[in-house]
């Protein structure tokens, strides 16, 4: 079990070895066990964590913000727009002062081409650990949090199929950084992996060079496909999602002809009757009702998006207690 974290930066978990992962888990799921006993877990006593988000959030602010006080510490919510970042003051000024004021810094930056750039900038110059909510690229502690949902349900990841599909939605253009994520991750994990999505959808060329080759390196596997019907085929695990064109067209319209031309990439009954009797259904929510999935799919008995949503809590926790605490 690796024990060193303390200071560590949280930006992609590619950048943490899969013993550093399975430590995470670890903790995670024993600070799981010790949330449901009402356990006092005062591992941040008095710490602090600055949470810039430059976006909306629910999950991702809440679980933070809940679990920080939970570590008997305080999380101060910075909405940016609120901040001199709002008026042009750069991430290294903005990180080398945070971090004299406390013990971590947290942020989500979404933004295409800008959000994992200006956390990289911060993580530069800050002192304390530098924690990703999301940027354009990554997604680590929903990544996180579906792992150990996973883990939670089968105990044996290896040779797991996985489907992560591409789903039609028009709430808004949305960022890459989840399917990224758990391209990258699942394989690492001995999983199945299948990636489906129609053209014009394309993640980066990197991501499916590293993702097949940690897939080579775990005993996994990854393939693409850009038929839904295959990628439901017998899957033991569903993740029917939308994400922009972001790699073909930066535009940053919602909705166009190619998002209109493939209504039909949903996630239905009758896509689901595809899969394994006892698939299970994801979502890092929030999913698009109506669009993306069927209500009766969603609320249904193969749906797990609750657990998934709860564990968002215990991993942060886990991310926050070792990076900012420990030796």
């Amino acid at each position: 079990m690796q024990t060193t974290f303390r200071g560590k930066h949280f930006i992609t978990l590619q950048e943490w070895t899969k013993e550093e992962i399975d430590t995470l888990l670890d903790v995670s799921f024993d600070l799981k066990r010790k949330f449901a006993m009402g356990m006092e877990t005062n591992y941040l006593k008095n710490k602090t964590a600055f949470l810039m988000f430059f976006e909306q959030s629910t999950r991702t602010r809440n679980s933070m913000e809940a679990g920080i006080a939970q570590l008997g510490g305080h999380g101060n919510f910075l909405d940016t727009s609120t901040m001199q970042v709002s008026h042009g003051e750069v991430g290294k000024d903005t990180a080398v002062i945070l971090s004299r004021f406390g013990h971590g810094i947290a942020c989500r930056n979404c933004f295409w081409e800008i959000g994992n750039k200006y956390l990289r900038e911060m993580a530069k110059w800050s002192t304390v650990p530098v924690m990703n909510l999301q940027c354009d690229l990554y997604h680590p502690m929903q990544g996180i949090a579906d792992l150990m949902t996973i883990k939670e349900k089968v105990k044996d990841t290896n040779r797991l199929k996985v489907s992560i599909i591409w789903a039609y939605a028009t709430s808004h253009k949305k960022p890459i950084s989840v399917p990224v994520t758990q391209a990258l991750l699942f394989p690492r994990y001995g999983m199945e992996v299948t990636l489906a999505y129609p053209e014009g959808y394309d993640l980066p060329d990197w991501v499916i060079k590293q993702a097949k080759e940690n897939a080579e390196k775990h005993g996994g596997s990854f393939k693409i496909t850009h038929n839904m019907e295959e990628a439901y085929k017998d899957a033991h695990v569903v993740i029917p999602k939308n994400w922009g064109s972001w790699v073909n067209n930066q535009d940053d319209a919602v909705i166009d002809d190619l998002l209109e031309s493939y209504k039909d990439w949903k996630c239905t009954e009758k896509m689901m009757s595809l899969a394994d009797k006892d698939v299970m259904y994801m979502h890092a929510l929030p999913a698009d009702r109506g669009n993306e999935v069927e209500d009766s799919v969603i609320d249904g008995p193969h749906s797990i998006i609750y657990d998934e949503a709860e564990n968002r809590l215990h991993t942060a926790k886990a991310v926050m207690t070792l990076t900012m605490g420990g030796k």
